[in-house]
């Protein structure tokens, strides 16, 4: 048996667009279907059974299905997301606020940083630090993040996102506080950076070769 079939799949807010691609039958058969926001999976299930249906193509002759979404970049552009809680190390509260990003529009003068997704009342510090190296500086405060978790939730916090000091190098810190709001609040979403998003900065120029070229002022 033979699978040439490839089928791509792109979920838009408002529309789902699917290709399927079959260079034995020399056939590329477009579809398209409305979005279903609720659960973007049924139009995507939806499309391909079309798909395969209008080409008389059967399942098992499919090689593979490509998706992408712009889905959750809408959620962040339009702010439609769940209302989010940030917990960070103790004294790093500020840390949206301040940025660090490049203008992006560098011939603006005038040029505005957007709104950071998580305001500064919904920020909280958590007591407990690890050094860059990972090691521990301060144990980490129980009662604290519990403290500061209640906190955000009589907010009205949906969500919680963890971002701590050095995560990168060792997650046990992270790790434990999703442990206890796991069990102090059963079925409160959890995002540890360490799991998104597991690099720094100075591990990127660590990894970075010893012939990249670099620039100086004469």
């Amino acid at each position: 048996m033979s699978r040439t079939v490839r089928i791509g799949v792109d979920v838009g807010g408002t529309f789902t667009d699917l290709l399927l691609h079959d260079p034995v039958r020399g056939l590329t058969w477009p579809g398209k279907l409305p979005t279903t926001p609720h659960a973007p999976n049924e139009a995507i299930t939806a499309g391909i059974e079309r798909l395969l249906a209008e080409t008389g193509t059967p399942a098992r002759d499919v090689a593979g299905i490509v998706h992408g979404t712009t889905l959750v970049t809408n959620t962040l552009l339009e702010r439609t997301g769940a209302v989010v809680g940030l917990l960070t190390t103790h004294g790093f509260r500020d840390i949206l606020e301040m940025g660090r990003e490049i203008r992006f529009d560098t011939t603006d003068l005038l040029a505005r940083p957007a709104r950071p997704l998580v305001p500064r009342h919904r920020c909280r510090g958590v007591r407990g630090r690890l050094a860059a190296d990972g090691a521990e500086l301060a144990p980490l405060d129980e009662d604290d993040v519990l403290a500061q978790a209640a906190s955000l939730l009589e907010q009205g916090v949906e969500a919680v996102a963890v971002a701590l000091l050095h995560a990168h190098r060792d997650d046990r810190h992270e790790r434990r506080v999703r442990e206890l709001l796991a069990r102090a609040h059963p079925g409160l979403p959890v995002t540890l950076s360490s799991a998104v998003a597991p690099s720094s900065a100075s591990t990127n120029e660590r990894a970075r070769p010893a012939s990249t070229p670099t620039c100086s002022r004469r």
